[in-house]
Parts: structure tokens; sequence; C-alpha cells
């Protein structure tokens, strides 16, 4: 099974474009820190990855400004058929604000 899932802040995001077939499609980097238990010691955790989102989420992670934090849900997949570099397709996103609670979009 290929399932993702994380929380990390919108680090850089480029223009709405569409695909040949009128495909919404928004890319994104993301960054992710976190502390995590591994063999009795904590371990800093700190990357970023590259996303995607397509469709109507794609239309809304468009509207997402820079340092959003999201819960990211998704999956892995290569950016083209036989690269070994990864993109994170997103399939589901819920954005945080200071004021308010979660927003799933």
């Amino acid at each position: 099974m290929n399932q993702f899932r994380t929380t990390a802040s919108v680090l850089e995001i480029k223009p709405l474009r569409y695909t040949p077939a009128g495909v919404p499609v928004t890319e994104l980097v993301l960054g992710h820190e976190s502390e995590v238990m591994e063999a009795g010691a904590m371990r800093r955790v700190q990357f970023s990855i590259a996303a995607v989102a397509m469709g109507d989420i794609g239309l809304l992670m468009a509207q997402t400004p820079l340092g959003a934090l999201l819960n990211i849900e998704g999956f892995l997949a290569p950016v083209r058929k036989g690269a070994s570099k990864l993109v994170l397709h997103i399939q589901q996103a819920s954005r945080f604000y200071a004021d308010d609670g979660p927003v799933t979009v």
C-alpha cells in the first residue's frame, strides 16, 4: 500500500496551471520538521518534498499562502516513468489557521 501522511508547511508554490486535458494542477514544495523516538533516542527529522495537487484539490491548494501549515495525505510516485526522484501526490489536505480550527480541502 502506498500512503503518505505528514504535517508540513508550504515553502514554495507555483502558479496554477492546467494539463492539456484541462485538469487544474498546483505544484508545491513542502517542509517538515519533527522529533521522533528511534531505538530509544530522540531523533530530529527535517526534510522538504516536492508535491503536486490535481483537480479540485489543485484549485484549492493554489490559494494556499506560503508558510501555511497543512496536514497532508497522499501517495508517492516517480516524477516520470523510470525516474528515481519521487513527488508527493496530495489527495487530501487540512489547512490550519491561527484563529480557527482546521479546514479540510
